[in-house]
């Protein structure tokens, strides 16, 4: 199998908050939207993330097994600078987040980070580590 991921998808039990979160909140353009059932933002090329009504991911998954909610999990969104890091935490605020670790220096890796709870329970962190950078073609270069 290639080493390539194309897909990240999350069962969400509210689906209208993840809209509102995403859409209305971070002005995110969704590649589509199927009110009632899925939501998907391209997010960097060749990848894609989805929110899934909870109940018909459960469904499409052909389980009982109710797999609502996120955890041990967290995408990332890495900034420029530490004032940048601020400011996004503060813009996810805005659009309905919450703060589980404020603007701070990191106690791995020399980064500057915090992390916000989408309303679906999606933890985002948001960075800048100035030992590593992001080239045009979305490569991550380390060191």
């Amino acid at each position: 199998m290639d080493q390539r991921l194309h897909f990240i998808t999350f069962a969400t039990s509210d689906l209208n908050r993840a809209r509102a979160f995403y859409k209305d909140g971070l002005g995110w353009d969704p590649l589509m939207d199927v009110p009632g059932e899925i939501i998907f933002f391209q997010v960097a090329p060749g990848l894609v993330l989805g929110l899934f009504d909870a109940e018909k991911f459960d469904q499409d998954l052909n389980s009982t097994t109710t797999t609502a909610g996120v955890s041990g999990v967290t995408l990332s969104h890495n900034v420029g600078s530490a004032a940048e890091v601020s400011s996004t935490i503060e813009s996810l605020v805005s659009a309905g987040g919450t703060v589980l670790k404020p603007a701070q220096a990191g106690a791995f890796g020399g980064i500057f980070h915090g992390h916000v709870k989408d309303p679906n329970g999606i933890i985002w962190e948001i960075a800048h580590n100035p030992g590593w950078k992001i080239d045009e073609d979305g490569t991550v270069v380390f060191g």
